[in-house]
């Protein structure tokens, strides 16, 4: 596909984003008459309506709402590729590292440099909601992720299983208990999706009590663990990352029988190089400060050799 046609499938993602003629044209610095252009061009090299106009707005056809998702993928690819290019042309050795709030990628770089002393490794702090999206475009070479991620375009490989712990409020009614349970728990708000905690909406549901929907779920733990302080909710972490941000106004307490999380080690699908796969190696000789126990689908998984 031309760069002609790559910036024509930028344009046509900004709609399909904004579902909106008007509002994309804006965020591109365009004008709208263009932009209806390009995108019919699109529809033409495609031979698919990709977008219907009437009435009650924009919306996309199924036609669309393929080549949105495709799309999305071509230009991180495309992204990734122009990154390695500018990477390769420095004739250095590099490996950028993404990982998660709690996850310590500290031996990773360390047995990388005695590997390849030359080596230039750059950190990159990720989160919940771009954990993926960052190894996707080539910010990332090579992930610590939280499981379960969506694995199209990646390899992924679990690492080890990781409690989760609740916290609370210092001034938490429950906060002086040594250890909780979804079912004492459930009388307090979530301050986050109860998809994050199936234990905690089903023992609500069995105590007769409604589950909310929708609201607005922060993805980032600072802003989890200031509406923790501030009221008298409860939020679920992994353990590492509850023990990461430590602080005064904040209690960590265990949960027996909530369910633990699974940490893995993520890249792009087909890349491959002596430097990646020696991270790749030592990524399985980490261990969760909490927990040794080591899984992949619930059996254990031997380290690579």
């Amino acid at each position: 596909m031309s760069e002609l046609n790559l910036r024509r499938l930028r344009y046509f993602l900004a709609v399909a984003d904004t579902l909106s003629f008007s509002r994309a044209a804006e965020e591109l610095h365009i004008a709208q008459p263009v932009l209806s252009r390009q995108i019919a061009l699109l529809e033409r090299e495609l031979g698919a309506v990709l977008l219907e106009r009437s009435t009650r707005g924009t919306a996309l056809t199924d036609a669309g709402r393929l080549i949105a998702e495709d799309g999305r993928q071509l230009l991180r690819s495309a992204g990734a590729l122009e990154r390695r290019a500018r990477q390769a042309a420095q004739g250095i050795e590099q490996l950028a590292i993404g990982f998660m709030p709690g996850l310590q990628v500290t031996p990773i770089v360390q047995g990388l440099r005695q590997s390849f002393p030359e080596i230039r490794i750059e950190l990159v702090r990720t989160g919940w909601h771009d954990q993926v999206e960052t190894i996707l475009d080539g910010r990332v070479d090579l992930g610590l992720v939280r499981l379960p991620v969506p694995r199209r375009g990646l390899q992924v490989e679990p690492l080890f299983r990781e409690a989760r712990v609740a916290v609370l409020s210092a001034s938490h009614p429950l906060a002086a208990a040594e250890e909780l349970s979804p079912h004492v728990l459930a009388e307090y708000d979530l301050l986050q999706s109860p998809d994050a905690a199936p234990e905690w909406r089903e023992a609500r549901l069995a105590r007769g009590l409604p589950v909310p929907t929708g609201g607005d779920h922060p993805h980032e733990v600072e802003i989890k663990l200031e509406r923790v302080a501030a009221s008298s909710g409860v939020a679920f972490l992994p353990a590492s990352t509850a023990r990461f941000y430590t602080r005064p106004d904040v209690v960590v307490r265990p949960v027996p029988g909530l369910a633990s999380g699974t940490v893995g080690v993520a890249w792009a699908a087909g890349r491959d190089s002596a430097v990646l796969s020696r991270a790749i190696t030592l990524a399985h000789t980490l261990r969760a400060s909490l927990t040794t126990e080591k899984v992949l689908d619930g059996e254990t998984a031997a380290p690579r050799p």
